[in-house]
């Protein structure tokens, strides 16, 4: 795997973090540079800034998404805005971190992002017909399906093996970290969790982060939602309190 990054620090405790896990890694300052290697063979997983010199990560990522469609890529930024956060999940980034990150968590996620990449894209083959097509009652809401690994409330089916997600029949691709916001809330349909939950449950390991990223995660949620059923409606805002996924079916 890989590691693009101009700051010399970061760029060295990466690697060092991802060999003391077992991993080999290639770290790269400059994108230019980076993008030279990646083109003659691509790395398992990169993790890329997206201020970097020579091309910056936001173009790599293009470059990278245009060879293939199915490598991790975390994005790793220093920039508050939510512009930058969202265009690079836009533009094919799996997901992100802001500076500074906790090296725990970028771990924990470089761990699911291998794991959903070795066991391939959309809902589990272990899903009966009636959970994959969001047809028949299904289990309860909130209520494991088949598997451990499997939750449905309503229409949402999650698969937490391969952090993925089908809301009506249809996959909707989610960063480890929308899944696991998204996960908390289904288990417990109608019940607010708190923001503060919301965040410990998101980024468990990351004391960094703040609770108001949450606001930012639930709006994508919602969009990537209504992308394909416009009427979308299941995540509530709880005024002063959170948000709550519906109980049971619009």
């Amino acid at each position: 795997m890989a590691i693009v990054e101009d700051e010399d620090g970061i760029r060295e405790s990466v690697v060092f973090a991802l060999e003391r896990d077992g991993h080999t890694a290639a770290a790269y300052a400059d994108g230019r540079r980076a993008w030279s290697a990646f083109d003659a063979a691509l790395p398992d997983l990169v993790i890329l800034d997206i201020g970097l010199p020579g091309m910056d990560g936001l173009e790599l990522c293009r470059r990278l998404r245009s060879r293939s469609e199915a490598l991790p890529i975390v994005f790793l930024t220093s920039r508050e805005e939510e512009f930058d956060r969202v265009l690079g999940l836009e533009i094919g980034a799996d997901d992100y971190l802001c500076k500074p990150f906790s090296m725990r968590e970028l771990m924990a996620r470089v761990k699911a992002l291998l794991r959903r990449a070795a066991l391939g894209p959309g809902p589990s083959p272990r899903l009966s017909p009636e959970l994959s097509g969001g047809l028949g009652p299904g289990p309860s809401p909130g209520q494991n399906a088949e598997s451990a690994a499997v939750t449905q409330a309503g229409d949402l089916v999650l698969d937490a093996d391969r952090y993925a997600a089908a809301w009506r029949g249809t996959p909707i691709r989610l960063t480890v970290t929308e899944f696991l916001l998204l996960e908390t809330l289904a288990r417990r349909p109608g019940h607010v969790k708190s923001r503060d939950q919301l965040l410990e449950a998101a980024y468990p390991h990351d004391t960094t982060a703040s609770d108001r990223t949450i606001d930012c995660h639930v709006k994508r949620l919602r969009r990537k939602f209504q992308d394909v059923d416009a009427a979308f409606d299941a995540i509530e805002s709880v005024y002063g309190a959170g948000y709550r996924l519906r109980a049971g079916d619009r």
